[in-house]
């Protein structure tokens, strides 16, 4: 069984080894993929690990080939955010307090003016944190992302939007951690994209091609786009799981990638740091999620892209290991859950089973 999930050099710059050499345990990995072979758990795609900078475990359950894309979902938003990252660095973006509203002077709000919708600022929005009243989790939101697909000009559907409110029953933003309420909005990463637009001067495939993905040796991606032909930077970018753990290593490098300065130290840090408190497990950063996972008596930080489906990129910094896990197990309400098993189940004692 090992071998069969032993990863094979290709021409995309991961070094490769065996689990064993980096310390994984093979056991604990040929359980695991007995488990997803069993169906014990549901549509999973792939399972890609990396410990110390090398690719060590690569299995495809769904007979593709490695060099299969996968429609992550909104795993795409964390990308969105390493995009905003480089372009601040670059100097063509102030930082994250800039506000929102001189990036689009023609699509000033039409709907529900308020003067407090200028000062929605960069960091609002890749916080999932603005006053704007939007939540796909909420399918009465006005600001719902359903709502958004019907529409041609998604950016012109935010910036309407009207400002939330907070019942007595909710708590203020004055009275929560870090000052701001979590309330997840696809819209408002839709609108981030073009804000990146529009301060490079070039259409995000291109900016993200040119500084990220080229860099990255990543030579597949492929963007939807919305009715207006803007990339949606909200999710559906597919790529590769090679590609995405790329994203993961970049990060726990501090952002370089064999050698190669692609993002700022400081945004790595900053971004993956807890900005908005959600519930008692989660945190999150700039569209990164933040968690812990148990394992037994020990408790391992994590922080993770994720998408609709169960996908997951999961950064372990006190282990040096990244791991992604594709799914197809679209909108099923323990999508999440399964592939957190896997994690905690299988591939994190088969690290700390070895130490």
């Amino acid at each position: 069984m090992e071998n069969a999930f032993v990863p094979q050099a290709h021409p995309d710059q991961w070094l490769t080894t065996m689990a064993e050499t980096v310390g994984l345990s093979v056991t604990s990995l040929e359980t695991m993929a007995n488990a997803i072979a069993s169906e014990a758990f549901s549509k999973i795609g792939s399972v890609l690990i990396a410990r110390h900078g090398q690719l060590a475990y690569e299995g495809y359950f769904d007979h593709s080939e490695w060099t299969a894309l996968r429609n992550t979902r909104s795993a795409t938003k964390t990308v969105t955010s390493i995009l905003i990252g480089i372009a601040i660095d670059h100097g063509w973006l102030a930082g994250v307090n800039a506000p929102i509203l001189p990036f689009f002077s023609d699509k000033q709000p039409l709907r529900n003016p308020d003067p407090r919708k200028e000062q929605i600022t960069v960091e609002d929005l890749l916080t999932m944190s603005s006053l704007l009243e939007c939540d796909d989790s909420n399918p009465f939101s006005q600001g719902h992302e359903e709502r958004m697909s019907l529409l041609e000009d998604w950016v012109q559907f935010t910036l309407d939007l009207p400002i939330r409110g907070f019942p007595s029953w909710t708590t203020k933003p004055a009275d929560a951690p870090y000052g701001r309420c979590f309330s997840y909005c696809t819209a408002g990463v839709v609108t981030l994209g073009g804000v990146l637009e529009r301060a490079t001067h070039m259409p995000i495939p291109e900016f993200a091609n040119r500084y990220l993905f080229a860099p990255l040796g990543i030579s597949q991606a492929e963007w939807p786009f919305t009715p207006l032909g803007q990339a949606m930077t909200g999710g559906g970018l597919a790529l590769s799981s090679r590609s995405l753990l790329k994203l993961g290593q970049l990060y726990l490098g501090g952002g370089t990638w064999n050698g190669e300065r692609i993002v700022s130290e400081q945004w790595v840090r900053t971004s993956t740091k807890s900005h908005v408190h959600i519930d008692d497990e989660t945190e999150y950063g700039y569209l990164w999620w933040k968690r812990a996972f148990s394992c037994g008596e020990k408790i391992v930080a994590a922080y993770l892209m994720q998408g609709n489906g169960g996908n997951k990129v999961a950064v372990f910094p006190e282990l040096d290991l990244v791991t992604v896990i594709t799914s197809t197990n679209y909108n099923a309400r323990a999508m999440h859950e399964q592939t957190d098993q896997i994690l905690s189940k299988y591939i994190l004692p088969s690290v700390l089973s070895t130490t």
